[in-house]
């Protein structure tokens, strides 16, 4: 099992770079990106593959909406070859709110788009000469306003003819698509003790589909990670972040995050925490949150019993475990669980 963290795109970008790359040294194997409607992500990637020799970096996500295939495409390319082929490339859908409010696109084929988006890329790092007429038409054809388009491959040449692709992935039909043609899967929300009964299924219909090729799936979840006799206290930090995402990211009826907490059995606390969350009321909307969540979500306790929140993550085929250590010595807490694993 990898150890990686999710880097904190709400702050100072160059500070919390610094600090992850810090913690390279310590054990980390990755660090992932957000880009949500803030900063971009590839610039700051771009600062981590400078900043660090080992460490893997990747998106999580871009969307499949506001930058082409090749653009994205191009992108990784770009990040490998400045990293010397350390470059994971998350993808995702995104969410209406996002690519309408933000984006100005219209959210219409999720599923088909995240399909030949990965198709593409993988075409293109391979170095193929693209005639592609989906979704996307590369090139461009005299019908839709194309006048002097022809079929191109990538100028340059990529580090690796294959960056792994990872897919954020929620619904039954995108975690089956995720578990047939991604390296990896991005879920959100994690619960180990219930991801089975939730995604087993689709995971099992994508497999049967999966290419040899590409090898077993590999999953990257985890959440706050706090060692010590009080530790569990730190829990509680989760609260605002799960408010916020199951209250707040999508409208009542439009929010894939609600959906996951109804289908894990807290169905009466989705809607309440929406109800307060829209409200405007996001502290109680947090304290709506019900204690199981956070607990199952996070690794925060004395050290036997984060151990074992380590084991029930590895038992749900988690691959690799992705956390935010919270404490005076993240370091120290980086390197006393790399050990573990």
């Amino acid at each position: 099992m990898e150890l990686s963290m999710l880097l904190d795109y709400a702050g100072d970008p160059r500070r919390a770079a610094d600090e992850a790359a810090a913690l390279e040294a310590a054990g980390l194997d990755a660090v992932w990106v957000a880009e949500a409607w803030g900063f971009d992500s590839p610039t700051i990637m771009g600062y981590l593959a400078a900043r660090t020799e080992r460490m893997k970096i990747g998106s999580a996500i871009l969307n499949v909406y506001s930058r082409t295939p090749a653009l994205i495409a191009q992108t990784a390319a770009g990040l490998d070859a400045m990293s010397g082929g350390r470059a994971l490339l998350g993808l995702g859908a995104s969410g209406p709110q996002v690519i309408e409010g933000w984006h100005g696109r219209p959210y219409d084929r999720p599923l088909g788009r995240t399909r030949e988006t990965v198709d593409l890329c993988r075409r293109i790092w391979r170095r193929e000469t693209i005639d592609n007429h989906g979704i996307t038409d590369m090139p461009l054809p005299l019908e839709k306003g194309g006048r002097h388009g022809k079929p191109l491959k990538i100028l340059t040449r990529p580090e690796r003819p294959a960056i792994p692709v990872y897919i954020a992935s929620l619904g039954p039909a995108n975690v089956a698509l995720t578990a047939e043609v991604a390296d990896g899967w991005l879920p959100t929300l994690f619960l180990p003790e219930k991801a089975s009964a939730v995604w087993g299924s689709a995971l099992a219909e994508g497999a049967a589909k999966r290419s040899a090729e590409l090898g077993p799936l590999q999953t990257v979840a985890g959440g706050l990670l706090a060692i010590g006799e009080d530790a569990a206290a730190v829990r509680d930090l989760a609260r605002p972040q799960i408010a916020l995402y199951v209250g707040g990211m999508g409208a009542v009826g439009k929010n894939f995050y609600n959906d996951l907490a109804v289908a894990y059995g807290y169905g009466k606390e989705a809607r309440e925490i929406q109800e307060l969350y829209l409200a405007g009321r996001k502290r109680d909307a947090a304290a709506a949150v019900p204690e199981e969540f956070c607990e199952l979500m996070t690794l925060c306790g004395p050290e036997g019993y984060v151990r074992e929140r380590i084991e029930a993550f590895r038992e749900a085929g988690v691959t690799m475990l992705n956390v935010t250590p919270v404490g005076p010595e993240p370091a120290r807490i980086i390197e006393t669980v790399r050990n573990w694993l």
